[in-house]
């Protein structure tokens, strides 16, 4: 008893040293940008910059915020008796990457980086119950390159479960992605012929007020070259190219149009595609961020597009 006594006394203590030796960040950088992501919470990124300064481009307010994954599955249920929260009642199988909605956060698996490229693995949480991690793993593969973020992601649906059922095609968001407010000019290419040269547009940002249908996120069923930014007044910004994604959500929530990272208001893009989630789907997709001025991110977007074609 003694032995068995010292030798688990030993293995907590070697446990403990590992726990407190963990990074609660990994960092990867490129002479234009420097990206950080939360190994505290699923390893999403928490974190874009020019490397110029420290101005974070990422809304970090809360854990349905950040850059991160986010699906859906089965039908909304009402689970208010099991912890779910009334605002999100009923709801479907939502695993995101970050935490739930009463801030209990992702479990870390594994991480690497070696300062150019990182990866990370994790066990999500099922955003509107309190403290249920989701059956499912998590993996996203993040590589930089100037001002372009290539990112991998994939979910590894491992559901027992029989409480949403299955067969239900649910929009997917490949990611969710949630920026500074101050960030508050919306762009893309509404046209008919995509990678072509025609002129962008600016259009109107729709302001979401949570709890009124009458005010969600923009819906955009037709975005050619399946990207939206959202820029300052001098049209710098901030890129997402979802080259999957089929259409788009995108819009603001919250006043303060000068919003940093930890504000309450945020600028939001969705990319999406529908897809019906089973208890043992694999989902994968790749998406790029891309930070620059609209004109740099078209071209960056037609060489990415250029290139995947051959």
């Amino acid at each position: 008893m003694k032995r068995i006594s010292l030798f688990t006394l030993s293995l907590l203590l070697a446990l403990t040293t590992f726990a407190q030796e963990q990074p609660n960040e990994i960092e990867i950088s490129s002479r234009a940008l420097r990206l950080k992501q939360d190994l505290t919470r699923g390893g999403a990124i928490c974190y874009i910059s020019k490397s110029s300064d420290e101005r974070n481009l990422v809304n970090i307010c809360d854990e349905g915020r950040y850059i991160q994954q986010s699906y859906y599955a089965g039908n909304v249920v009402n689970r208010q008796n099991e912890g779910q929260c009334p605002t999100w009642s009923p709801w479907a199988w939502n695993p995101i990457q970050v935490g739930d909605y009463a801030r209990n956060r992702a479990q870390i698996l594994k991480h690497s980086t070696n300062g150019k490229k990182s990866y990370v693995k994790c066990i999500p949480m099922q955003w509107d119950m309190n403290n249920h991690p989701a059956e499912a793993i998590m993996e996203q593969w993040t590589t930089i390159k100037g001002n372009v973020i290539h990112v991998k992601n994939r979910l590894t649906c491992q559901r027992t479960d029989s409480l949403y059922g299955e067969g239900v095609e649910s929009n997917q968001e490949i990611p969710a992605v949630y920026l500074i407010s101050a960030l508050k000019n919306l762009h893309s290419f509404f046209g008919t012929k995509p990678f072509t040269g025609e002129r962008t547009e600016q259009t109107e940002v729709k302001q979401i007020i949570i709890g009124d249908p009458e005010h969600f996120w923009g819906s955009y069923p037709t975005i050619p070259e399946h990207w939206m930014a959202f820029t300052d007044d001098n049209g710098w910004g901030v890129a997402v190219y979802s080259p999957s994604a089929t259409h788009f959500l995108a819009g603001r929530f919250g006043d303060n149009l000068e919003g940093d990272a930890h504000s309450a208001a945020t600028s939001y893009i969705a990319p999406l595609r529908r897809e019906r989630l089973t208890k043992n789907s694999v989902v994968e997709y790749d998406y790029y961020l891309i930070v620059g001025s609209i004109e740099q991110i078209r071209a960056e977007i037609y060489k990415i597009n250029k290139n995947k074609k051959h």
